[in-house]
């Protein structure tokens, strides 16, 4: 009975033993059992009566039990070790007499089910001994087949049996070779099966147990049936056969050899006698080139199956990786390469592509491959596979694509480019940026790798892709600019793992940054090279005024190498080193560095003193102390020695003009260095004991411990000069003090120039923090430290080769007495000479610029002193004695050098600083010797005729006087009384203006200047005298006259023929003062000047709008101390004519008013009205008080037409537009002041509403608070006069309590006294002109 539960035959039963039979359940428990008799099974599977169809459901059912229920067949059948042979027997004789695949596949799986099971090795062996005797036996061959599908199945099952088969059963593996001459592939396809699982069972160990003489066999046999297979799985077992025959070195010898050599013999010999050896060999060595393997993989490669073309190019690799050098041929002349790169462009499997980027990479190791140009032929498949392979996740096959396109760059010989056009490079270049933009920094360091390769000349297309290659560049910056950067305190994190993750972070970041360098050090040398080619330079399709513009140029390139340079790469490495040195990365990036002083000349000096300003001296000479002491690191030594060379020597060429001797000490300077850092390998903390040594005489010019010596001395003074200061001041100073001291004890006083410089300026700018070289300390320590240096500084044939143009030199020289008592003159000459050649440039630069050279004197002469000039007034405060030098040059040197002179000294005078009394008196008895010089020496001659250096400098002199007299204090001592030397200045400066040509403006407009400030400003007690003096010289009369004819128009004389505006303009002032004063003393004229009254009211009233304000308001000043006067002078003799006046006989009024006559008094009006709508400060005070002058006078002589004059129609339209112009306009002092006259002259003109009441309601306003002193007095007037006159349209009772209101409110504000000028009386400079303010304070009474 056989059901699904029970497994016993009931007709044998009965004679079985109880024993064999059981109940077997299920391991996990539950339901499902089998009643199983062992011997009813064993009988049903000997019994040939049995139907095969029984005999499979008891195979079934025994496979079932075998799985469910583990242990309890074995328990049964471990009762006799013989029914389990005889049980074992059975299902072997059945499967080698079955012929129904189906039940030879059942008895086959329940075969190793029951070994399995059984774990018996007395078992295993029973089933070897069988198989091995089977195929001795047996006279079909076909038969063989079952036994080798089980044989494969037990190796891959079973463990162990693998080893016991290459170990005990070397017969059964004969057999299985010969096994293989068979043409049945059913069967060699078995055969192999069982070889693949013996050689590729536990990792290939049973494999070197197999015997060597039949693993060759082996080798040979599979490539014969190889190269011969048409069936998939025969060629599958083959194939994976061979990839682990491959993997193994003596392998490959034998599957690489000539197969002429390998020959079976006796091949009609009967395989079925059991001879083993039908397989002969000739040890005979063949050459390579004939291999068939190359072959059978190149057929694999064009298979349709990516398993079999990825297998092929594994075994390939598999292959090279054993010995490229003698293997790569027989692939190479087989145009494996050719196939590869076939399939990289068809597919885009991550397993084959990485099989296939190994095997290209390999294979590129020898020459033979780009001589074949295979490099040429795939370089496009490489590339559109590479950028395919960048979008997928697989990093590895990502770094061999970019790896092999690396080795593909690097090797490629360089007369065969690559690239023959641009579309070709640009291609690559994109492939590239991919890789560098990766997320992933290993594959980005590869492809930066990929990148440094590209660089090269020899892949540069024509004409060069200079866009690509900044793009390339830029890729490449913004990668590394978006690299976490690691901190110290990360190192420090706590944990092994942790650690561990950070360290190997850090690794990759530093292999990054690395060749990141080099490939940044590549792409610097590809532009030096493409710069010294012209058809490289420049690209031959751009039109030439395009070159200097284009993007695509080298020199675009260039300026994007500085740029990321600048703004990524130096802050990213600093930032790098500053946590861990390491010494390639710095040997790169100093490299770098140096590159870029070749590419980009102009930009240099920019770059060079930002780099010397962040301490990059001290940076890579500490990175030489600690790194390259003892002879380490040779090559990073040079690169910083390189580097520091060039650094310096940029720095020294900004400084140091390319001409002469200067010229000559750059050279000297750059010798030095070249020979003489590479030796500087120490700490700078050591570099003072290196000045202290006694360096013995210098016996060769650039070599030797004095030439170190002056590197050091050098180097501190080009760091502390950008402001690095490598070593503390005082360490300085005293080092270099003794190292001076300690040459010249050596008798050796002639010290190279640029080295004594040097020493001369980390003096001058390290004293300030250290003692001064008087004090005791020095001279203890040294003999006469000052008497050192002065012989230092004198052994130099030319002080001015010396010079450094900083401040501290200045300070320095000047500090000692001894010093500036012999350089003084000599740093002053130097400095301000230098100071010129920055203020010609600026000027230069603003020409360039397209600005107008009047605006730009303007604003110079309106814009605050610069820096150097400041310096020298801080020095004269702290040296009095220079200000005698500075005079010095003012009088004897040059006109530049003494116009320079002149300039700081008037900074001085004219500076917001602290007054000080005695500095115009040091200045005045000097300035009196010049004049006196100038007046001895030029006695017999007209001033502007011979003596030329002496005349050059009269005009500094007197506006030196001038500027002097301007800052005088009034209330000072030695202004309060006109005798000593002011009056001898006076005197001298009135006879030279006398002597001066007309022409001779220089000197005339500050000599008329000086003598209007004296008038103007001197005490009234001493007026009289200055007044005389200058009335009784008739030279100085004669000189006026000579300026007030010459500005008569006469069309006969060209415009250049007049005087300027600001010389005719001094000369009304001082006329102005000396009638004035002559009036007020009573003063004798020696001679009178003629002045024509019409002209002037002509100028004023018709040419106003071609006329200079200022000479304007000369001219209404010059009018107002006349009416003042009555038109009648002795100083001027005045003269009208016709149209001022009216034809004689002249009328009445006519006549009470002459010289100005009834209509001139109108035009005169009419004249100053118009000037007051201008609104320019002097020029509305100088109107206001010439039209009271004007009224005063005509109300002494017509007071009808004073009267005429302040009621007529333009008078209203006046002061309509006046009040429309805004509050600040019409709340001025000087507005309100001609109300007020206007009211005192009784004008109908004025109304109280709108005009008064306007005033009233903008004061209420702004409060009265807020007026300043002047205009709150001229508003006390105007209400005075409002309350005493009587207007056409009286105010209210309301208006009058608002004006005795604000009257109270002013009373409380300021006293009520007369006027209070708010302006200082003090002088203002407007072009050159002198103009004393009190003059032009407001007549307010």
């Amino acid at each position: 009975m056989m059901t699904a539960d029970i497994l016993v035959c009931d007709k044998i039963h009965f004679r079985h033993d109880p024993k064999w039979s059981g109940y077997l359940m299920p391991s996990e428990g539950g339901g499902g059992g089998l009643l199983i008799c062992v011997a009813c099974v064993i009988e049903m599977l000997e019994s040939k009566d049995i139907s095969s169809v029984r005999k499979t459901f008891a195979l079934s059912a025994i496979s079932g039990v075998l799985k469910s229920s583990s242990g309890g067949l074995r328990e049964l059948l471990r009762q006799d070790y013989q029914v389990s042979v005889r049980f074992t027997a059975s299902l072997l004789g059945m499967l080698h007499t079955t012929e129904d695949p189906v039940i030879e596949e059942k008895v086959q799986q329940v075969l190793v089910q029951l070994l399995l099971e059984l774990q018996s090795e007395v078992s295993f062996h029973f089933v070897l001994d069988e198989i091995n005797k089977q195929l001795s036996d047996q006279l079909k061959v076909k038969g063989f087949l079952p036994s080798y599908n089980l044989l494969g199945t037990l190796v891959e099952t079973v463990p162990n049996l693998a080893h016991c088969l290459v170990t005990q059963y070397v017969p059964l593996l004969e057999h299985l070779c010969s096994a293989l001459l068979y043409p049945d592939e059913a069967l060699k396809s078995s055969v192999f099966y069982v070889w693949l699982k013996l050689f590729g069972t536990a990792g290939g160990s049973a494999a070197q147990s197999i015997p060597l003489g039949i693993r060759e066999r082996v080798c040979i046999l599979l490539s014969q049936t190889l190269a011969n297979a048409g069936s998939a799985h025969l060629i599958k077992n083959c194939v994976g056969l061979l990839w682990l025959l491959v993997q193994q070195g003596e392998m490959v010898s034998v599957l690489m050899k000539n197969p002429d050599s390998q020959t079976v013999c006796d091949e009609n010999q009967s395989i079925h006698t059991g001879n083993s050896q039908t397989i002969c060999q000739h040890q005979e060595q063949q050459p390579l080139d004939h291999s068939h393997l190359p072959l059978i993989l190149k057929q694999l490669l064009l298979s349709g199956d990516e398993v079999l073309q990825v297998t092929s190019a594994k075994c390939i690799a598999a292959v090279l990786v054993h010995s490229p050098s003698q293997y790569s041929a027989p692939f190479i002349k087989a145009d494996i390469p050719e196939f590869l790169f076939d399939r990289l462009s068809s597919t885009s499997s991550e397993v084959l592509l990485w099989s296939a980027y190994s095997c290209l990479v390999l294979l590129t190791e020898d020459p033979l491959f780009f001589s074949q140009c295979h490099s040429i032929y795939g370089i496009e498949s490489l590339v559109r596979s590479l950028k395919e392979a960048l979008q997928l996740s697989n990093l590895e096959v990502q770094k061999q694509g970019l790896l092999l396109l690396t080795e593909i760059l690097e090797r490629q010989p360089p007369n065969v480019r690559l690239f023959s056009s641009g579309p070709g490079f640009v291609a690559v270049s994109e492939a590239v940026i991919a890789g560098v933009s990766s997320p992933y920094l290993l594959v980005a360091t590869q492809g930066v790798s990929a990148a440094t390769a590209l660089f090269r000349l020899n892949h540069q297309s024509q004409p060069v892709q200079y866009t690509e290659l900044e793009r390339l560049v830029e890729a490449i910056t913004i990668r590394f600019s978006e690299l976490p950067l690691l901190s110290s305190a990360h190192h420090r994190s706590s944990g092994h793992v942790k650690m561990s993750g950070l360290s190997t972070t850090a690794s990759r970041f530093e292999a990054f940054l690395l060749q990141a360098l080099v490939c940044f050090q590549a792409v610097c040398r590809l532009a030096e090279d493409c710069a010294s080619e012209p058809d490289l330079k420049e690209n031959a399709f751009t039109a030439p005024d395009k070159h200097s513009h284009a993007q695509d140029s080298m020199e675009s390139l260039c300026h994007c190498l500085l740029r990321c340079c600048d703004s990524i790469w130096i802050p990213t490495v600093t930032r790098t080193c500053e946590r861990a040195l390491n010494a390639q990365i710095l040997q790169y990036f100093y490299s770098v560095l140096s590159s870029q002083f070749t590419l980009l000349p102009p930009l240099m000096p920019v770059f060079a003193n930002k780099l010397a300003s962040s301490g990059f001296f001290r940076l890579a000479l500490e990175h030489k102390g600690l790194l390259c002491a003892g002879n380490r690191n040779p090559e990073l030594n040079a690169s910083c020695c390189g580097f520091l060379q060039k650094l310096s020597m940029c720095l020294l060429s900004q400084s140091d003009p390319a001409s002469g001797s200067k010229k000559h000490d750059v050279e000297e300077v750059e010798n030095v260095l070249l020979y003489n850092l590479p030796s500087l390998c120490c700490r700078l903390s050591d570099w003072p004991s290196l000045l202290y040594e006694d360096s013995g005489r210098q016996l060769c010019e650039y070599k030797g411990p004095r030439a170190t010596q002056y590197c050091l001395v050098i180097m501190l003074h080009l760091a502390l000069q950008q402001g690095d200061r490598l070593l503390p001041d005082q360490t300085v100073f005293s080092s270099v003090l003794w190292w001076l001291h300690s040459v010249q004890d050596q008798g050796s006083c002639d010290l190279p120039r640029s080295v004594l410089r040097s020493a001369l300026y980390l003096l001058a700018v390290t004293q300030d923090k250290s003692q001064s070289l008087d004090r005791s300390f020095f001279y203890n320590l040294l003999k006469a430290p000052l008497n050192c240096i002065s012989k230092a500084l004198s052994s130099c044939q030319s002080f001015s080769s010396l010079y450094i143009h900083h401040p501290a030199l200045l300070h320095f020289i000047f500090r000692y007495p001894e010093l500036a008592e012999k350089f003084g003159p000599l740093v002053l000459e130097l400095w301000l000479n230098n100071r010129a050649q920055h203020t010609d440039a600026e000027q230069s630069m603003a020409v360039m610029q397209g600005e107008k050279r009047e605006d730009h004197e303007e604003e110079t002469h309106n814009q605050e002193p610069d820096t150097e000039t400041e310096e020298l007034v801080t020095l004269i405060e702290k040296h009095p004695a220079v200000i005698l030098i500075l005079l010095d040059m003012l009088c004897t040197r040059e006109a530049p050098l003494a116009e320079r002179a002149l300039g700081v000294l008037e900074v001085r005078l004219c500076g917001k600083r602290e007054y000080e009394v005695d500095l115009c008196s040091r200045l005045r008895p000097a300035l009196l010797q010049a004049l006196q010089r100038f007046s001895v020496e030029n006695v017999d001659h007209v001033l502007g005729e011979g003596h030329t250096k002496q005349l050059n400098s009269l005009p500094l002199v007197l506006k030196l006087l001038c500027v002097t007299q301007a800052s005088d204090l009034p209330l000072s001592s030695s202004y309060s009384k006109m005798d000593g030397v002011h009056f001898k200045l006076l005197y001298h400066v009135s006879n030279i203006a006398g002597r001066l040509k007309p022409t001779n403006t220089e000197s005339l407009l500050p000599a008329l200047s000086y003598l209007y400030c004296c008038l103007s400003l001197c005490p009234s007690h001493c007026t009289d005298r200055a007044v005389s003096t200058l009335l009784s010289n008739t030279g100085l009369m004669d000189q006026l006259q000579t300026i007030l004819s010459s500005c008569s128009p006469t069309p006969c004389l060209p415009p250049s023929a007049f005087p300027p505006s600001s010389l005719l303009c001094c000369s009304h002032l001082l006329l102005s003062s000396l009638i004035k004063l002559q009036r007020v003393h009573s003063a004798q004229v020696h001679k009178s000047i003629s002045w024509r009254l019409d002209t002037a009211v002509q100028q004023l009233l018709v040419q106003k709008r071609n006329t200079d304000d200022l000479l304007l308001v000369s001219y209404v000043r010059l009018l107002q101390a006349l009416l003042d006067a009555d038109l009648v002078s002795a100083v001027i003799c005045v003269s009208t004519g016709p149209g001022l006046v009216g034809p004689r006989p002249l009328g009445v009024q006519d006549g009470a008013l002459y010289p100005l006559g009834c209509r001139g008094a109108q035009f005169l009006s009419s004249a100053l009205s118009g000037l007051l709508l201008q609104k320019h400060e002097l020029l509305l005070r100088a109107s206001v008080n010439c039209l009271s002058s004007l009224l005063g006078f005509l109300q002494r002589k017509s007071h009808i037409t004073a009267k005429y004059v302040v009621c007529q129609p333009w008078t209203r339209f006046l002061l309509y537009c006046l009040l429309n112009s805004g509050e600040s306009c019409f709340l001025h002092p000087a507005i309100l002041r001609l109300f007020t006259l206007l009211l005192l002259h009784s004008s109908t003109a004025v109304l109280w509403e709108p005009d008064l009441l306007r005033v009233m309601e903008a004061v209420e306003r702004r409060g009265v608070k807020e007026l300043s002193q002047e205009a709150a007095q001229a508003l006390r007037l105007l209400l005075t006069q409002i309350q005493s006159s009587a207007l056409q349209c009286p105010p209210t009772e309301g208006h009058t309590l608002r004006v005795r209101n604000m009257m109270e409110e002013l009373n409380l504000q300021t006293p009520a006294k007369s006027c209070v000028s708010s302006v200082s009386s003090n002088i203002l400079h407007v072009n050159d002109v002198s103009i004393c303010l009190s003059d032009f304070t407001l007549t307010l009474d």
